[in-house]
């Protein structure tokens, strides 16, 4: 998962709204203490080749990456978020999350914008991010297209639920700009096991287009 995504898009706001088991293993989960100032996590998995089509030079482009991950964003019932918490300090070894945020800038943005809401350290946030990222199972239609293809929202996101059994309709949202796919969001309580989403939009176009990889 190797990406710059989205990294001015971020900066501007990230919030526009692969392998594993169906959803993150509590197991080792780092718990945010009691009273963080959050109801969920919003797990959003960008659909890097929309991106790339876009911007070809970028530096994850060239590894073809299907789904990678843009965040994991603290987030409230009333459809509220917190953001931009506290002057925490960032993580002592960038470099080991680099699997998740190869471009510094992008790791310290999210950081700043949204681990400090969590309650969490830096490394202890970033642990708990690649955990939800590597619980979600990517359909293998997805991550095997070969051409730009024309589908219902609900049907990609059954394909999530079909891949991770244990993983409801509920727990999914998905965004799209100008009709194509853009991410796919899951809604994950603090110890990563799957929720409702509450007041999260989800595209409302009747079919998105899906760029494939290239």
């Amino acid at each position: 998962m190797r990406f710059i995504l989205l990294l001015l898009f971020c900066m501007a706001g990230c919030r526009t709204s692969n392998s594993g088991g169906a959803a993150g293993d509590a197991a080792g989960t780092a718990q945010p203490p009691a009273g963080s100032g959050f109801d969920f996590y919003l797990l959003n998995l960008s659909w890097s080749p929309e991106y790339c089509y876009s911007h070809p030079s970028g530096a994850e482009c060239g590894a073809h990456a299907g789904f990678v991950l843009h965040g994991l964003w603290p987030q409230n019932n009333d459809g509220s978020y917190p953001e931009n918490c506290s002057n925490a300090p960032g993580p002592s070894d960038a470099g080991q999350y680099r699997d998740l945020y190869p471009e510094p800038g992008l790791l310290m943005h999210e950081w700043r914008a949204h681990g400090t809401c969590s309650g969490l350290s830096a490394d202890a946030f970033f642990a708990t991010a690649r955990r939800a990222y590597e619980g979600i199972k990517i359909p293998a239609a997805l991550a095997q297209l070969q051409q730009t293809t024309a589908m219902p929202p609900e049907e990609i996101l059954e394909q999530f639920t079909a891949a991770n059994p244990g993983l409801g309709r509920e727990s999914l949202a998905l965004s799209c700009g100008r009709n194509y796919l853009t991410a796919v969001e899951v809604c994950l309580d603090k110890r990563l096991h799957p929720v409702a989403c509450a007041r999260v939009r989800s595209c409302g176009a009747r079919t998105v287009r899906v760029l494939p990889p290239s």
